[in-house]
């Protein structure tokens, strides 16, 4: 069985205007008939019964600095799923980038020191910037921010516990900051520096210039991989399936053993044995098992 995925759309403070344009959602979803927050994300994949969830991301401005946690802590605290998350940029400004991971020296007395100060605490983060085709794995514990300008996709574990550690100073229309978690934060940030170097989060570039298929990433919720084809090419693969996977188409149109596959949306794959992926024009997905 092939089955269409139809977008949740979630609205936010800091979302932009390329998803509405890329997935030409139709005029009811414009933040410009009526004031609301624009489009920050679609979540593409999203079942109860999977434990991954697989998005859009696009942003106007930088996201909070935040951090999730792993699976114990979720647990014990949340009664959820901790949450692991990997990144595929799609477009970015020139010079934005993403904020990953502590600087060398910066240890928890220290980031405690600047919170309680109110610093800005982007400044103790490693800044990285980024262009189409890169690729991001973060583990649950590390702390991050999405930069402004920047559209993505994002498979993670299927859990919406994030902690806010700082949000910019930002306030809504009646003056009013979104809530932070400090403490919580703190309890689960890792400070371990090999934990914060980029090596640890499996950076991959130009993922869009490579033929055919490549892994990205292995987590115990969700194996992902990107397939680029040429127009009219065709990719078929035996497959045995223990749980559902999902496409997530990045661009071209696409038939799945002849469904039809938009650009910017996605399918479920559920009790199919071969899977035949015909690439209707040249474009990249995401096959997420």
């Amino acid at each position: 069985m092939i089955l269409n995925l139809s977008p949740t759309i979630i609205r936010k403070i800091w979302g932009g205007n390329r998803l509405e344009v890329l997935k030409q959602l139709p005029s009811d979803f414009s933040a410009n008939a009526i004031k609301v927050a624009p489009i920050g994300e679609t979540w593409e994949v999203y079942l109860e019964r999977l434990p991954f969830l697989a998005k859009f991301i696009d942003t106007s401005q930088e996201l909070s600095i935040q951090v999730h946690p792993g699976d114990e802590y979720a647990r014990m605290y949340e009664a959820a799923l901790g949450k692991t998350e990997c990144w595929v940029i799609l477009e970015a400004a020139v010079g934005e980038g993403i904020y990953l991971g502590l600087k060398p020296g910066v240890t928890k007395p220290k980031l405690i020191e600047a919170i309680e100060q109110k610093q800005s605490i982007e400044q103790l983060l490693n800044f990285h910037p980024v262009k189409s085709g890169d690729f991001f794995f973060v583990p649950a514990g590390s702390i991050h921010a999405i930069g402004k300008n920047i559209t993505l996709a994002e498979v993670q574990q299927n859990s919406g516990i994030t902690y806010r550690v700082w949000d910019w100073n930002r306030v809504d229309e009646a003056g009013v900051g979104r809530e932070l978690h400090v403490d919580k934060s703190l309890e689960v940030i890792s400070f371990d520096p090999a934990k914060n170097e980029l090596n640890f989060f499996q950076k991959k570039e130009d993922l869009f210039e490579i033929h055919g298929l490549k892994e990205l990433c292995s987590h115990s919720h969700f194996h992902l991989f990107m397939l680029n084809l040429d127009k009219d090419e065709k990719y078929n693969q035996k497959i045995k399936l223990y749980r559902p996977c999902a496409i997530l188409n990045l661009s071209g149109s696409k038939k799945i053993n002849n469904v039809s596959l938009a650009a910017y949306s996605a399918v479920l794959v559920e009790d199919e044995v071969d899977l035949t992926i015909e690439s209707l024009e040249s474009g990249s997905l995401l096959l997420i098992f």
